[in-house]
């Protein structure tokens, strides 16, 4: 006979694969609605700056000592990308392919407590689907929120998603903080999403933006993380094969950033889904675990206690799990 739900424990180790499986993006040049497209390479620049930083105190009130450090050149190495002086437009390409069967972790240590997740999770399928997350993950393909930086002042942008047929979008008609455009092309990729999702049939999508930037413009790829204290580089783009590119990281957290549901959405708009609601270039944890509205307490409380949040915070709940990672419940 199973335990009662308030029986059950958080397992100890538990951790779900991610879902949407993103590969690193590459970026090519060319002209608008071209044919031929050549790959952009990292270039280095040697340049001299100039000290703008702010200084310390102790600099500040010296006014020799001021004097000798701002007239200091500014010297660097660093890595830039760019178009070349005969191409306009910007092109960037991957690949997403969507995985199904979420209520099966990919590692559980408890069988009592992965029979009430199943549970908890069949039942959220069977009541609402997948159907406003697919809409979600869908609208942030369409609209080009994936080209981070370089989707800002494009004149045009265009979107195109392969998977069981074509779609074609202007990322300019989809909004990025709120996810309440529908169209009928949308539709049909968010079900297309939603069938992987499910399970129901093996969903790879091919996604390819076209960006008019104009002649010779920067283009921002992914930027390194410099871990080694010797690097000659102050700046380090990434690059696939010698092509300049992004991150699977980063396309993936566009791809999931459908978090409207949490307690800033008027300041912050849209955030990538994470278990607090992190937003890391503001400083600020949008899922505080004192205001319960964290995905821990959520789950658990869903879990262990069955007690179902609301409908907003079931799907993000479920776009945690869809998102993967380790969810297992610390020793103290």
């Amino acid at each position: 006979m199973a335990k009662a739900p308030n029986a059950v424990k958080t397992a100890s180790v538990l951790a779900f694969e991610r879902k949407l499986a993103t590969s690193d993006a590459v970026m090519f040049s060319g002209h608008w609605q071209s044919e031929r497209w050549q790959p952009i390479c990292i270039q280095e620049k040697a340049v001299r700056g100039t000290i703008s930083n702010r200084l310390k105190t102790a600099l500040v009130s010296d006014p020799a000592k001021l004097d000798a450090e701002i007239q200091k050149a500014n010297l660097q190495r660093v890595d830039v990308a760019a178009l070349p002086a005969d191409a306009d437009t910007l092109q960037v390409k991957f690949t997403l392919r969507v995985l199904g069967n979420l209520s099966t972790p990919s590692v559980c240590n408890d069988r009592i407590y992965q029979t009430e997740l199943q549970q908890v999770i069949d039942g959220y399928i069977s009541e609402h689907g997948f159907a406003e997350l697919a809409h979600r993950y869908a609208t942030n393909l369409a609209n080009g929120r994936f080209l981070w930086r370089n989707r800002i002042g494009a004149e045009k942008i265009t979107v195109k998603v392969k998977g069981s047929k074509l779609w074609e979008f202007d990322a300019h008609d989809f909004a990025l903080r709120d996810f309440t455009a529908k169209d009928d092309k949308l539709k049909e990729l968010a079900k297309e999403i939603e069938k992987g999702l499910c399970g129901k049939g093996f969903v790879l999508l091919n996604v390819e933006a076209q960006v008019l930037l104009g002649a010779g413009q920067e283009i921002f790829p992914s930027q390194e993380l410099v871990l080694d204290s010797n690097s000659t580089k102050s700046r380090l783009l990434y690059q696939v094969d010698n092509v300049a590119g992004m991150h699977s990281q980063k396309i993936g957290n566009a791809v999931r950033t459908i978090d409207t549901w949490h307690s800033y959405v008027d300041e912050l708009g849209a955030i990538a889904v994470e278990p607090y609601g992190s937003v890391t270039s503001r400083g600020l944890a949008c899922r505080q675990p004192k205001e319960k509205m964290d995905f821990y307490t959520l789950l658990d409380n869903w879990v262990t206690k069955g007690q179902k949040p609301d409908i907003d915070q079931q799907h993000y709940v479920m776009a945690v799990l869809i998102r993967g990672g380790v969810f297992g419940e610390k020793s103290e």
